[in-house]
């Protein structure tokens, strides 16, 4: 659980005490490639830390085509958090990509920790906000980013993935079509 406890320590320091306290409440869980976290219209009731895979988060329309919206690599959390706060159903999905091993806990757990653990109440409004700023920097980049600035950025972030996943995950992240994201890479390619 190192990696974890490095992860968290990074986003608040946290006392001996209340990371035994916390950590505690994680136990570990091996997700198959294929397999999912969370599915759409579950209510999410656990919260993982991602210590070994990859994940991806999409959601899928009414006509079954599916739409990627993030990758999670380790170390991460991972889970259905507007489905944890709201306690509404869950809408994008969280599968494996490849074999992972995931540390989850029950999120009510975690929230009773909160009054008598200030310094995890803490780190857990410090990863809300970085979630925050990470969606509202993907949609500007959708929205404001032409294709080929796109793909630039998502090798920037995800050095790692383009060797490890099917290119139409990537194509799918970009918003874009495999036969597009396969001429980008090749112009790239030739420059």
């Amino acid at each position: 659980m190192t990696d974890f406890k490095t992860f968290f320590q990074r986003l608040t320091p946290v006392s001996p005490e209340n990371w035994e306290r916390f950590a505690a409440l994680f136990t570990p869980k091996t997700l198959l490639k294929g397999e999912y976290f969370i599915d759409d219209g579950q209510v999410a009731k656990e919260i993982g830390f991602l210590e070994k895979g990859i994940l991806r988060a999409f959601y899928r329309n009414a006509e079954a085509v599916e739409y990627n919206k993030h990758f999670f690599v380790n170390p991460c959390f991972v889970g259905g958090y507007a489905s944890l706060i709201t306690g509404r159903p869950n809408q994008i999905i969280q599968q494996a990509l490849t074999d992972c091993i995931i540390l989850v806990a029950s999120f009510k757990d975690i929230q009773h920790l909160y009054p008598t653990c200030p310094d995890i109440e803490r780190g857990a409004r410090v990863l809300a906000e970085q979630f925050f700023v990470q969606k509202e920097q993907r949609e500007i980049e959708i929205v404001l980013l032409d294709a080929d600035k796109r793909y630039q950025l998502f090798r920037q972030e995800f050095p790692q993935l383009e060797q490890q996943i099917p290119q139409y995950h990537i194509a799918s992240y970009l918003g874009i079509t495999p036969t597009q994201l396969s001429r980008i890479r090749r112009k790239m390619a030739g420059k």
